[in-house]
């Protein structure tokens, strides 16, 4: 983290020499984007709160730039197909969304644009960038690979509880658990009666990303375990990894059925109308469940770090960041760099955060006004800390390996498969996928 941060910080003086302070005074955004006025970008943007905001600001940069900003919204399922389809058919996507286990395959495959293309370019850079003011661990985690920067941290979050504080009071509670074992031996029993659909938790685990990283690996961390261990091979039947995968089947019984099928949706809306009393969810959704049309709830709401397990608290850690096509035309990459520059300024943080958004700057969450608007921003700045950088690995073959553990993450679920045999079939079938990526044989070598 610090050599991340001295890097940008190096980066942010760099660009201000080379700017000059005569030049530092005159940039503006409206002046950069002169010569590109009247051209048109395209991004693919997801169905959640932090793109909504983004969409809800848009006219202002379309105003002052003249930039169009053309954006498809499809769902996460599908986004790193569509993206990869596009670099392939040269299929115009100038914004590149890229999440953290993509950004070793966009990168490696050179479909991103290095940003210092635009950072040591003083018409296009903001001297007011300032790399230095996002969480270091989220700019290192979603934006870099292999020593470069290749994107702007943008809608990230961490995992979070969001609790129905009526509920746990109802049951004898006056506070959110503080670890998994409290979760399963005290509120799952006291919160949870299927004779009136009630239900403790829900865990968003449907087969695909979905259930591998939001359910699967949410377990592995805070137990100990771990998909690999220090010589790459998996992990998944150590002791500590049992433990937690096993957990996870313990706890079902205080969930709703047909849990498999929960997608992100499904897990908010069942808190927000009250069938549950507790998620585990992404902090990008708060907007959400205190919004009164979409949430019940919403004087009930409460929010809390994750429950910590015996390796303490080691919340997920989600997100995306926004770079820039390398194959796309001279005019659009600068386009595309504007308004990725812009939409993830710290000028912009606030406004994105009022918006619905959630913003990757250090300093917004540092407002007290903030703070006592937004009840999720203390939890999940100690998350951003203590947070686990490769909670899912970033290297190019995690959508192969997501599929392998989605696949039988989902059978274990259901009991088609024991914790032990399904976490065997992941580690071998895994193993066998980073051989034949030449991981074993020192052919390639796996980027912290």
């Amino acid at each position: 983290m610090k050599k991340l941060v001295c890097n940008a910080l190096a980066l942010s003086v760099a660009l201000g020499s080379a700017l000059g302070s005569g030049a530092v005074q005159a940039w503006t955004l409206e002046e950069a984007a002169a010569p590109y006025k009247g051209t048109q970008i395209k991004a693919i943007f997801l169905d959640r709160p932090g793109y909504a905001a983004a969409i809800k600001l848009l006219p202002e940069f379309e105003k002052k730039t003249g930039i169009k900003v053309n954006y498809e919204i499809i769902p996460y399922e599908n986004t790193r197909e569509q993206e990869v389809l596009r670099f392939s058919s040269q299929e115009q996507l100038d914004v590149v969304l890229t999440d953290v286990v993509w950004i070793g395959e966009f990168a490696g495959n050179g479909w991103l644009e290095p940003i210092t293309t635009f950072t040591q370019d003083p018409k296009l850079a903001d001297p007011d960038l300032k790399l230095d003011g996002f969480f270091p661990i989220l700019l290192e985690s979603f934006g870099g690979w292999d020593k470069q920067t290749y994107g702007l941290p943008f809608d990230n979050y961490s995992g979070l509880l969001f609790y129905n504080k009526c509920m746990l009071k109802d049951a004898g509670f006056d506070k959110p658990p503080a670890t998994w074992d409290e979760v399963l031996k005290d509120y799952g029993p006291k919160l949870t009666d299927k004779t009136k659909d009630r239900y403790a938790y829900a865990l968003q685990s449907r087969r695909g990303e979905t259930q591998s990283a939001d359910s699967f690996m949410r377990f592995l961390w805070p137990f100990g375990g771990s998909l690999l261990d220090a010589n790459f091979k998996s992990n998944l039947n150590s002791k500590a990894s049992q433990q937690g995968l096993q957990f996870r089947q313990d706890l079902m019984k205080f969930m709703p059925p047909g849990i498999v099928d929960y997608d992100h949706n499904e897990a908010v809306n069942a808190l927000a109308q009250g069938k549950v009393a507790m998620i585990t969810e992404w902090s990008a959704f708060y907007s959400t469940l205190a919004d009164p049309s979409k949430s019940k709830i919403t004087d009930c709401l409460a929010v809390a770090t994750e429950p910590k397990g015996p390796a303490g608290l080691k919340p997920a850690l989600g997100g995306f960041s926004l770079g820039v096509n390398a194959n796309s035309g001279d005019k659009q990459k600068a386009a595309a760099w504007l308004f990725i520059q812009w939409v993830t300024s710290e000028a912009m943080a606030k406004p994105y955060l009022e918006a619905g958004g959630v913003s990757g700057r250090m300093s917004v969450y540092k407002d007290p006004e903030v703070q006592n608007k937004y009840p999720f921003v203390q939890p999940m700045v100690t998350s951003w800390e203590d947070g686990v950088p490769d909670y899912r690995p970033r290297f190019p073959q995690w959508p192969e390996i997501s599929e392998v553990v989605g696949e039988n993450g989902t059978a274990i679920m259901l009991g088609k498969s024991s914790v032990q045999d399904g976490a065997k079939a992941i580690g071998t079938k895994m193993e066998d996928i980073l051989k034949k990526a030449g991981y074993y044989d020192g052919k390639v070598k796996l980027l912290k």
